[in-house]
């Protein structure tokens, strides 16, 4: 008897029927919310306003001087918001999620929210400009439109969409508020770890978790397109098996008149019945050819209904059939003897 944890989850039931969020009110409004937020983060850098001083006095207190003993487990914990081992490892636990539920939704998911990110993230990031703390070339500047690349902070919005993706997906009101917690958890470490370290400036931090929490609050927008994308790729792994397994695909029914298939035997008959007549011209297309075949299976079981019903015998339903009285046998020519009477003798000549 397996006693270890993957007999345990054998034993587990699946979910009966897995429910996509629906964009409901309450997560309008917070959707709103957050991007009234995220504007006035951008609005306030970009007029360098009390925000980009708050962020300079926080760069000047260098806090990886003041607490140097937390400086390399941090080094190790800011990974937990890089793309690139963050996306393999929730794509493992998420691929075995979909193998197991048979289903592609929680890796599709998971692509989409990647791909928003990057997108809008990234357009932001090249778009804005902004230098950062290592770089900054004037003290009170918001060091903007300089060439850089942190506004927002993509450590920060990449930890939050990548781990609210686990909360996104589950499956119980329980679980949730479990997953909801530790990602907002683990976002909010990776967030103020960047600023410790000296790579973002807070307000970074602050528009990356904004922009991170509306990837999420807008999944269920996209749910209808995931749900499309997964029955298309379900779709294209049937046809890859049939092909596979060499069976070919229905065809559609054609409309207009199709060819009759004759026996062996009306054919040759309808075929010494057709020879006496005119032979017409060969067909040019493949269409005449079909049609001439049809005409001529059409005379041929006609004639050869004819001769039948001519050969029949017809029989009186009203009155059953007497045999005929006397011999049955056919007269006799009368120029034939018959065969009981003997024959005259032959003359007998000497020899």
């Amino acid at each position: 008897m397996r006693t270890d944890i993957f007999a345990r989850l054998d034993r587990e039931p699946e979910p009966p029927k897995i429910v996509a969020p629906r964009m409901s009110r309450h997560r309008i409004a917070l959707f709103g919310g957050t991007l009234a937020f995220y504007l006035a983060i951008v609005f306030a850098v970009l007029v360098t306003s009390w925000l980009v001083a708050l962020d300079w006095k926080v760069m000047l207190f260098r806090p990886y001087q003041q607490w140097p003993e937390l400086h390399a487990f941090l080094d190790y914990y800011v990974v937990l918001g890089q793309r690139g081992p963050t996306a393999v490892m929730v794509a493992c636990w998420l691929g075995w999620r979909s193998w197991r539920q048979h289903t592609l939704r929680p890796l599709l998911v998971l692509g989409t929210a990647l791909l928003l990110l990057n997108v809008t993230v990234g357009a932001v990031k090249l778009g804005l400009g902004r230098l950062g703390p290592h770089y900054a070339t004037q003290i009170g500047s918001a060091e903007m439109f300089a060439g850089g690349d942190i506004f927002p902070s993509g450590h920060t919005a990449n930890a939050v969409v990548t781990w609210g993706i686990l909360a996104y997906l589950a499956t119980t009101p329980r679980a949730r508020r479990y997953l909801s917690a530790l990602s907002a958890t683990v976002s909010l470490g990776v967030g103020l770890t960047t600023v410790y370290i000296g790579t973002h400036w807070l307000s970074d931090v602050l528009l990356g978790w904004a922009a991170g929490l509306l990837i999420l609050l807008a999944l269920p927008w996209f749910e209808p397109l995931i749900a499309r994308t997964e029955s298309w790729i379900f779709d294209l792994r049937e046809q890859w098996r049939a092909r596979r397994r060499g069976v070919r695909p229905a065809l559609a029914p054609q409309d207009g008149p199709q060819p009759v298939l004759l026996p062996q035997s009306i054919a040759g008959e309808g075929a010494a019945f057709a020879g006496t007549a005119a032979t017409p011209a060969a067909p040019a297309t493949a269409a005449a050819q079909m049609a001439t075949g049809v005409a001529t299976a059409t005379a041929t079981a006609t004639a050869t209904g004819a001769r039948a019903r001519a050969h029949t015998p017809t029989v009186c339903p009203e009155r059953p059939p007497v045999a005929p009285a006397g011999s049955r046998r056919p007269p006799q020519h009368p120029d034939h003897g018959s065969r009981t009477t003997a024959s005259p003798a032959r003359p007998m000549t000497g020899g």
